[in-house]
């Protein structure tokens, strides 16, 4: 690892965050606003802790990993301790356990970053054991994704609910939700608008809809069978999947080293057929991939962040994806938006809607570098560091003019520095 001097007491900086949020053997993402684990937080944020304590970063996912249902799902929180300033809290999810937690998952970044924490790890006999215990269980997660989420097997996997995609409340999502009922959702009190302010949140006819999927999946006691045909909202995400298929070529990688042949070549096989399924994604009048609704039969009209993703596992013309990041950039102070800013529907502020995230701009800008577009990772490099520089660790950013929005003192966002700031290799 090589830190510049200027940037010494940045990345000191981001390393006293990640301390003030750990809890022992997990870390929460802020105080107050997002007081448990949750599934990708914990994934990015070990590649952060890697840098200054290689045994803490393999204890955060082997904590996450702890909670895995029999399954193989990997919820997407670990309700570790109570906490009354979190809503939906474990009583809502009502999902079982000694330790609770909720019945969905989250983008599974998990993969990738075991790869890049075994590859560059110093104690590598540290590495290899740890390793050894965490890939079939990241296997039992990736198989878990295809038997449930992609039914008729078509290569690609749905979210059912948006948390799931980690992108709450982005446009893409916006016609599948509105084919989600309200009637029946439990009274409740948000807590998220007592801690950030309520422009800069999903709405409250949103926060409807979200309810009413967790009330019926729990209706039918998440069984992860009968879900995915249970669910009206059943979207195929172009970002969930490229990380998908990134975390198998990573678990390949793994498995082989490991004497995992038989999970290598499942793997594979996965990997094969997602690449394959990609095209019906692609759009060639939005220069990206789109979200495809699978109740509706249609893609979805939507020009998201998400169809950039699939540069992290190099799928798709690297060069237009290069192309359409470049002229986002263009049309604000500060990239990557999450959202094409010349769409009307653009809100700056709101959460996914148009604001500008961290651990989006390290998967684009690792994708860039790894498929021959190193001078458009380094802009949004220069553009995430600027961010951190000028307005603070925040959980996310105002494209426009770089205002500071959501949580403070936020974990993944310092993680996404320090592996910015070291110019982690190639993954």
């Amino acid at each position: 690892m090589s830190i510049q001097p200027g940037d010494a007491a940045l990345f000191a900086n981001a390393e006293r965050i990640l301390r003030d949020n750990d809890r022992g053997a997990y870390t929460i993402p802020t105080r107050g606003l997002y007081p448990f684990q949750w599934n990708w937080d914990s994934c990015l944020t070990a590649l952060g802790q890697r840098h200054f304590d290689e045994t803490r970063a393999w204890t955060e996912i082997e904590t996450l990993l702890a909670h895995q249902w029999p399954d193989g799902m990997v919820p997407h929180i670990v309700f570790h301790a109570p906490d009354e300033g979190y809503f939906p809290g474990p009583s809502v999810w009502a999902t079982g356990g000694s330790t609770p937690t909720s019945g969905i998952t989250q983008p599974p970044v998990l993969g990738f970053v075991l790869r890049r924490l075994y590859a560059e790890a110093r104690d590598k006999a540290l590495a290899r054991e740890r390793a050894t215990a965490l890939v079939p269980k990241t296997d039992a997660w990736h198989r878990w994704f295809y038997a449930n989420r992609d039914p008729a097997g078509t290569g690609l996997v749905a979210i059912l609910h948006p948390w799931e995609s980690g992108r709450d409340n982005s446009i893409d999502w916006d016609e599948a939700l509105a084919r989600v009922p309200t009637e029946g959702v439990e009274p409740y009190h948000r807590r998220d608008t007592r801690h950030v302010d309520a422009a800069e949140r999903p709405t409250e006819a949103e926060y409807d809809r979200y309810l009413w999927l967790v009330q019926q999946f729990r209706r039918l006691g998440w069984d992860n069978a009968e879900l995915h045909d249970a669910s009206p909202f059943q979207v195929v995400d172009p970002g969930f999947n490229a990380i998908l298929l990134r975390s198998d070529e990573a678990l390949v990688e793994l498995a082989d080293a490991l004497g995992f042949a038989g999970i290598a070549e499942d793997a594979r096989c996965r990997v094969a057929q997602a690449r394959a399924a990609f095209a019906g994604l692609w759009s060639e009048a939005a220069g990206q991939f789109l979200c495809y609704d699978r109740v509706a039969g249609r893609l979805i009209d939507s020009h998201s962040v998400g169809g950039l993703l699939p540069l992290l596992a190099g799928i798709g013309d690297t060069g237009r994806l290069a192309a359409t990041v470049r002229r986002w950039r263009q049309q604000v102070a500060f990239g990557v938006p999450s959202h094409d800013p010349a769409d009307p529907r653009f809100e700056p502020k709101r959460y996914w809607r148009g604001p500008c995230w961290l651990v989006v701009n390290f998967m684009l800008s690792d994708g860039l570098k790894r498929n021959g577009e190193p001078a458009a990772a380094a802009e949004i490099v220069a553009d995430s560091l600027r961010l951190i520089r000028r307005h603070g660790f925040a959980e996310y950013y105002d494209p426009t003019d770089g205002t500071a929005l959501g949580g403070r003192h936020f974990t993944w966002t310092a993680a996404m520095a320090m592996e910015l700031l070291a110019g982690g290799r190639e993954a």
